[in-house]
């Protein structure tokens, strides 16, 4: 900024000292006036660049702030509406999820419904098939228990009955003489008293059926063979194989005691019924032999 240019005016003719001195001081004040107003104007000047100056420089960081805060504005919303949209997304989402959770739910729900319904159906059929069966099972058991009843019933009279057998069989057991002339025990005449001669436990007896043949049939500790049967008189001729011996026993009678010795032991063979070339009977020995 150029200095302020000023025009040098010559004083009047002095007409005396005093009116001299007058002009020169107001001459100076003049002068120190225009100075103080120039330098005055100067410093205006300059504080109006300045101000000017400071005022560009307000207005740019103005202009800038402004602009930043454009910036940050629209990049607030920007981010506010992603913000936004990605809420509602997932609020989108949510909804969409609950809503299928919901109907995966109600169709689970749905269909454990069913599952439970046709296992309770199966269960009631079952119950009711299963009671059934134990009806059945039990009217079968009344009938059966009810068989049972009747069949001990049954068998006490048969045991009634058996034990009157029994002691018709211990009374009918007889002592006879052998064809030697020796008695030695009861004598049966049938399969009771023979049971009845095996639990007494006197003597051993064995059972035998002998058929008409060649050879001796082996019966306990001797052997035997048939030689004839007459059916229709009920007699019978056999040979008897004892302690190297052998005996005929010709023509005897059906529960006759045939008789003989081994090792100093009686022996008794008593034949109960005659067939065709056949006959049946017992072997009785004793329990414990003479030597």
């Amino acid at each position: 900024m150029s200095s302020p240019q000023y025009t040098y005016v010559p004083p009047p003719p002095q007409q005396d000292n005093r009116a001299s001195l007058k002009l020169a001081l107001v001459a100076g004040a003049i002068i120190a006036s225009l100075a103080a107003n120039g330098f005055l104007l100067y410093q205006v000047h300059d504080l109006r660049e300045d101000t000017a100056h400071n005022r560009e420089i307000m207005q740019n960081e103005i202009d800038t702030i402004k602009e930043n805060s454009t910036v940050m504005t629209a990049a607030q919303r920007k981010h506010l509406e992603d913000l936004r949209e990605e809420l509602e997304n997932r609020s989108r989402q949510s909804i969409q999820a609950a809503s299928q959770a919901k109907r995966e739910a109600l169709s689970y729900a749905d269909e454990q419904a069913k599952k439970l319904a046709q296992e309770q159906e199966k269960s009631s059929m079952e119950l009711s098939s299963s009671l059934s069966d134990v009806r059945k099972n039990a009217d079968t058991a009344n009938a059966k228990l009810t068989d049972v009843n009747n069949d001990v019933v049954g068998v006490k009279t048969d045991l009634a009955s058996t034990k009157t057998d029994l002691n018709q069989t211990k009374s009918d057991l007889k002592k006879v003489s052998g064809d030697l002339g020796v008695t030695s025990g009861f004598v049966a005449t049938n399969g009771k008293e023979i049971e009845e001669l095996k639990r007494r436990g006197e003597r051993n007896i064995i059972e035998f059926s002998l058929k008409k043949q060649k050879n001796m049939q082996k019966v306990g500790d001797i052997s035997l063979r048939l030689e004839k049967s007459d059916l229709k008189h009920n007699k019978f001729t056999v040979v008897v194989l004892a302690d190297d011996k052998t005996v005929e026993k010709k023509d005897r009678n059906i529960n006759e005691p045939l008789q003989f010795y081994v090792s100093k032991s009686l022996y008794e063979v008593v034949v109960n019924s005659v067939g065709k070339d056949q006959i049946a009977g017992y072997l009785s020995t004793p329990k414990y032999q003479n030597r």
